[in-house]
């Protein structure tokens, strides 16, 4: 559970503060989605009007490819879907920073479009509303850079992400929606050149751009024996006496120092040469 909810980094890379809330790019994208779903549960239809389909484009729809992520329906679903966005964007955004966060999110919204426009020209009913497919997509992503990290019942992040992909391409293959499933694909590809292109999924070197490899951890420091351990102290104890021996000197001139103090003066000399 612990490796689910992984340890965050509170530095923030914010555009600026609402209050208490660091306004990142994610934070402010959950907003607008929060406000939208609550304007369209009280205006009827401007969900079906800010939704994206193809065909509608032709009839006069030519601001649907831009507003379909404010087509946020009121229920559960996006609710869920707003939270998990929340989560896995700042995780991913802790990373990669603001900027580069808001190309991912843009470069998710240009993919999604493009592929439902080609899978419009195949004359196949197809439509895109509301943040559920780009939240899908930032956790897919989440995904591809931690697939060991555990989710419940101890499960990997890569059999989780496995389940997901196979519940959208199954029911697909099962309906002989091909193009639905091309079109599926396709977004998934191109989602996966954005983020490489942004410094994610560093590790999958076969995917297209300029992603920058996790740092590995630093092998830690080999533990001191018990001898370097007194010898350390032995080393600070005659850095502190042989300071407190030459202030005294410096303070009261060299004749302020008994015969012993003279003696004891040499040996921590001699020690240090050695």
């Amino acid at each position: 559970m612990s490796s689910f909810f992984p340890t965050r980094d509170h530095a923030g890379d914010a555009w600026f503060r609402l209050g208490r809330i660091e306004m990142t790019t994610t934070n402010v994208a959950v907003l607008v989605g929060a406000v939208s779903m609550l304007v369209t549960l009280f205006v009827p239809g401007l969900g079906a009007a800010l939704a994206y389909v193809p065909s509608q484009v032709l009839l006069g729809q030519v601001w649907s490819p831009f507003t379909w992520p404010l087509a946020n329906g009121f229920d559960l679903w996006g609710v869920l879907s707003l939270f998990m966005l929340w989560y896995f964007g700042n995780d991913l955004e802790r990373m990669v920073g603001r900027r580069s966060m808001l190309w991912l999110l843009v470069g998710i919204w240009g993919s999604l479009t493009l592929t439902t426009t080609l899978l419009g020209l195949l004359a196949t009913d197809s439509m895109l509303a509301g943040l559920r497919m780009i939240q899908f997509s930032v956790l897919l992503v989440w995904i591809a850079e931690y697939p060991q990290r555990r989710f419940l019942f101890n499960i990997p992040a890569w059999i989780f992400g496995a389940v997901l992909v196979a519940l959208q391409v199954l029911p697909q293959l099962a309906a002989g929606q091909f193009g639905s499933l091309l079109s599926f694909l396709l977004s998934l590809v191109l989602i996966a050149v954005v983020a490489r292109r942004v410094g994610l999924l560093g590790e999958l070197a076969w995917i297209p751009g300029r992603g920058r490899p996790r740092a590995s951890r630093p092998a830690p420091a080999p533990k001191p024996s018990r001898a370097q351990q007194r010898q350390t102290r032995r080393r600070v104890s005659d850095d502190e006496r042989m300071d407190e021996l030459l202030g005294k000197i410096s303070a009261q001139g060299i004749h302020a120092l008994s015969k012993s103090e003279r003696a004891e003066l040499e040996k921590l000399r001699e020690r240090r040469r050695r």
